[in-house]
């Protein structure tokens, strides 16, 4: 069957401003949105600019925005839209472009950066060699957050991020960071939580659970980002009612 694409391109070197092209591609419902983009750059328009790499959910490099949704373009298949209209591919929110689909990273890496302490006591830090042991129970606490991928969908999708405050970490970074402190290995959870209350850090989220829903791999971010509040409220504040 024939599906078609209305995909967002904008070259910032050579346009003035951005514009859609539409393409259509012969497809079966179970086709990957990733797939038909291979076809149109293979055989239609080859200047068409995204990320992939593996293309099977693990890297992380194929996020963009879908029908208004971030989502990874190798996991949405085209049976999970309304394929009878257009399908409207465009780059992810918040990030500038740096042409076509593709996105400049950097604003989101940095918070990824910035949630560790200057000089950082983790897991690496060991005495004699030794193994440090970790309960089932004790390693399900951060378990959720390391499947996390970097693929910044749930920051693209922020309100907090997109309408009210630009400068937050992100839900991402917070997220990150959850992975530390819950961590009964590491032996700056204390610092850590000192940076999330930092401006523009933990407390600037507003619990939309935007985050939850549209991240790939199924991470309850919004329940880690709670936690979080939680264990900082606890341990750094524990006289507030």
């Amino acid at each position: 069957m024939e599906v078609k694409f209305k995909i967002f391109r904008f070259h910032p070197k050579r346009d003035k401003a951005p514009r859609y092209d539409t393409f259509k591609v012969e497809a079966s419902l179970n086709d990957r949105i990733l797939d038909c983009l291979n076809k149109i750059r293979w055989e239609q328009d080859g200047s068409l600019a995204y990320r992939m790499s593996c293309a099977h959910g693990i890297c992380g490099s194929d996020g963009m925005t879908i029908n208004g949704v971030a989502a990874l373009a190798c996991q949405r298949l085209v049976k999970d839209y309304d394929y009878a209209k257009e399908i409207l591919i465009e780059p992810l929110q918040f990030f500038p472009v740096v042409k076509d689909l593709v996105v400049d990273m950097t604003r989101f890496f940095q918070g990824m950066k910035a949630i560790h302490p200057t000089i950082e006591q983790n897991v690496s830090t060991t005495k004699g060699r030794k193994e440090r042991k970790q309960t089932v129970e004790e390693h399900a606490q951060f378990e959720d957050a390391i499947k996390c991928i970097f693929c910044a969908c749930c920051t693209a999708s922020c309100p907090v991020v997109l309408e009210e405050e630009p400068e937050f970490i992100g839900p991402a970074a917070v997220l990150r960071a959850q992975r530390y402190i819950f961590d009964s290995r590491v032996k700056d959870a204390l610092d850590r939580m000192k940076i999330m209350e930092e401006p523009h850090g933990i407390w600037s989220c507003k619990t939309y659970f935007r985050c939850t829903k549209v991240c790939p791999k199924r991470i309850k971010v919004t329940d880690a980002i709670l936690q979080t509040k939680s264990r900082i409220l606890r341990e750094l504040h524990p006289d507030t009612p």
